[in-house]
Parts: structure tokens; sequence; C-alpha cells
């Protein structure tokens, strides 16, 4: 896939949001420090239930330290974290998980001398609903990603990245998550890796109509899944809107796509 290539094969799936109704997720004034270093300031957004959005930049623009902070790795600094209706900010990630936000990680970060299967299962290590409910969960990663059904009983880091993407996906699925939070998908990868990639997210939101807030420097990629983008600079949002509405702006295919 061509870097500055505007591709829109994946066709927004799932209905359109309710306009009326609370968002899911909505995030306000966010502000994070490491240490006395700020990241970010002031950071608003909104996920809809069962939509995909998509926050885009460039690096060090503050795209993970955001996820790591709604799914509770970092506490803020300021600003509320509001997820179904309740304010979460500061939460533990335990805690996170335990209220359906999972967070698949840049970089993957499987368990490397674990097996795939035994990684999958990993993701299942909060839930109380049953080893049947499990089971059907687990049969369903598989059907997603073939690959790694003549894999599971292999090192998961033994396996090519784009193996461990597939792995770390479906972990997260693993958590019967209500916000799947998807940090740099692409990441490393090759571009018919990627493609496969997105065609399985936009599978898994049609199937389970999940909400979904994935992290990706690559503008068209992201913009190949989202319903709606945010543009984040050096820890500040700068712009917000639908996915067709960034791919117009004319600013935004000059920084980020080259054209």
């Amino acid at each position: 896939m061509a870097e500055a290539q505007l591709v829109k094969e994946a066709p927004k799936p799932g209905p359109a949001p309710d306009s009326n109704q609370a968002p899911l997720l909505k995030v306000e004034r966010l502000e994070v420090a490491y240490g006395e270093v700020q990241v970010l300031w002031g950071i608003d957004l909104e996920v809809a239930d069962r939509q995909v959005a998509a926050l885009v930049g460039s690096n060090g623009a503050g795209k993970s330290t955001t996820l790591k902070t709604i799914a509770g790795a970092l506490r803020p600094k300021g600003g509320r974290i509001v997820f179904n209706g309740e304010d979460v900010g500061g939460q533990p990630a335990a805690e996170a998980v335990r209220r359906g936000i999972i967070l698949v990680p840049e970089g993957r970060q499987l368990f490397a001398g674990m097996t795939v299967h035994e990684n999958l299962m990993m993701g299942a290590y909060a839930r109380r609903d049953g080893l049947k409910a499990i089971r059907e969960d687990l049969d369903w990663v598989y059907e997603l990603f073939p690959e790694l059904v003549k894999k599971r009983g292999q090192l998961a880091g033994t396996m090519s990245g784009g193996e461990q993407q597939m792995c770390a996906i479906g972990r997260g699925l693993m958590g019967r998550p209500k916000l799947l939070l998807l940090d740099e998908l692409s990441l490393g990868l090759a571009p018919v890796v990627v493609d496969r990639l997105v065609e399985i997210v936009t599978r898994i939101h049609r199937e389970r109509n999940l909400a979904i807030l994935l992290v990706e420097q690559d503008l068209n990629v992201a913009l190949a899944m989202a319903e709606r983008g945010y543009v984040l600079e050096t820890g500040r949002l700068v712009r917000a809107g639908t996915a067709d509405e960034l791919l117009a702006d004319e600013s935004i295919r000059t920084a980020y796509l080259g054209i």
C-alpha cells in the first residue's frame, strides 16, 4: 500500500451512533506528565458506543500516552476520563480491564516465553463468565486468525511480527472488551500484512459491535477503518472531524500523506 495512496476500501461498519446518546468514552481536558515533563495539554475526544475512532499524528505527538492513560497504565495530571458514565481517571489498569477497557499495546508486548495459546488465555484472566464462554471466544479468535491455529503450541516470541500482532489482538479480544484500544496497528509490518489486519479489525467491529479507539501514525491506514479522527501534534489536539473531512483537508494531506 503506497504511503500517499488514499485507500478507503474498508466500508465504515455498523450503524451510525445515536447523536443524542452519551458517548461510551469521553475525555475532557486531559493532561499527562512524565515527572516534570508534561506531554499532553487539554486533550478532548469522544468515542461513541459501537464507533471506530482514530487518533493520528507523528512520532512523539502523545498518541500512545493518551491510550495508556485511558487504560490506567498512566495517571492523569488533570482532566477527566469518563467511561460508560463513570469517571475512571486514575483507575488501576486491572480495574480498567474489569470495566472492559482493553489495550493492545505498541510493540505487541506478548509473553515471549509462553505459547500462542497461553498468551491468548492470559487475555481472559479477569473474566468471570465461565469456561464455556471463554472457549467460545477462543474458537472465534482462531477463526479470525487461522494463521495462529497451527502455531498455538509455538512460543510467541519466535513468530513473525505480523503473527505476533495477530496474537496480541486476539489476546485483547479474549478479555471481552467494550472498548478496544489499538496502539500502532501497522508498526513495522509489511503492507500486505497491514491490509489483512485492517480487514480483520473491520470484521471484529462488525461481528461484535465494539467501540474501537486506534492509534496510528499512518493516516491512510487509520482512516480506512475509522468513522472519526483526531489529530495530535506535540501533545495538543489540532484537528478533529469525520474520516472523510480529514482526508479532504489539504493541510492534513500535505503533512501526513505528502500530497
